[in-house]
């Protein structure tokens, strides 16, 4: 399949600032691979849009599976030969309120495998089809939750995976700081979806607004930053 449109991948797509985030994409004319750990929730999802253009299309993706995320990569080479934007949306959150002195180390070591290995899974396997097009647009999505500067008790899981992803966004940022591939992560606030539930004060359209903005910067757009609503947030 040739094509000349941009090419995109979002993870964990099959519902809030993920689906969200295939649907503004899709509206900019960006081909769109929506991806969802269950192939039947991730296939629900791409029918809500009823497109008929072909810019958006489901592929089934776990990202705590090395073999399955070479699997997309195969795809993504086989269908388009390149990928132009990640989304590293995937995550889990959960030990909410939990102390960190009665964390299950499974619990971690579930969360960090989603959350933050996951996205540098992603990151690794993606990342060389950019340089061969010499043009890439990566969004770790992370949250105010991995901030130090702001960082409390429990949680500690979820917290320290965003922390972890903030931390792997500089060091990636560094190391390709000479081509025009920007990787920078953001928090999206709290946003009403199944993960900030029904009282959370944002929308599921503020939530995607940063990433969609971060997903198409220009040439001059900043790198290896933490960003909120389009500012940097402080760390």
């Amino acid at each position: 399949m040739t094509n000349t449109k941009k090419v995109a991948i979002v993870t964990g797509a099959n519902r809030g600032i993920g689906l969200e985030t295939c649907r503004q994409l899709n509206q900019l004319g960006i081909i769109t691979i929506l991806t969802s750990r269950d192939e039947t929730k991730g296939k629900s999802a791409l029918a809500s849009f009823n497109e008929e253009d072909g810019n958006l299309l489901f592929h089934q993706l776990d990202v705590a599976d090395l073999a399955n995320v070479a699997q997309l990569k195969s795809f993504v080479i086989e269908n388009f030969k390149r990928c132009d934007i990640l989304v590293n949306n995937a995550g889990v959150f959960l030990d909410r309120g939990v102390s960190i002195f009665d964390l299950p180390e499974e619990t971690l070591q579930e969360t960090l495998e989603v959350n933050f290995l996951g996205a540098l899974r992603m990151c690794q396997e993606f990342l060389p089809l950019m340089r061969d097009s010499g043009y890439g647009r990566i969004v770790n999505v992370s949250s105010g939750m991995g901030s130090i500067s702001s960082m409390g008790g429990g949680s500690a899981a979820y917290k320290l995976s965003k922390l972890m992803v903030n931390g792997m966004t500089r060091i990636m940022a560094a190391e390709i700081k000479d081509e025009d591939i920007k990787i920078n992560t953001m928090a999206p606030g709290w946003v009403r979806s199944d993960m900030g539930g029904s009282n959370a004060p944002r929308s599921l359209t503020q939530g995607a607004d940063t990433i969609i903005w971060l997903a198409t910067l220009p040439e001059d757009g900043p790198t290896g930053g933490f960003f909120e609503d389009h500012t940097p947030a402080i760390w």
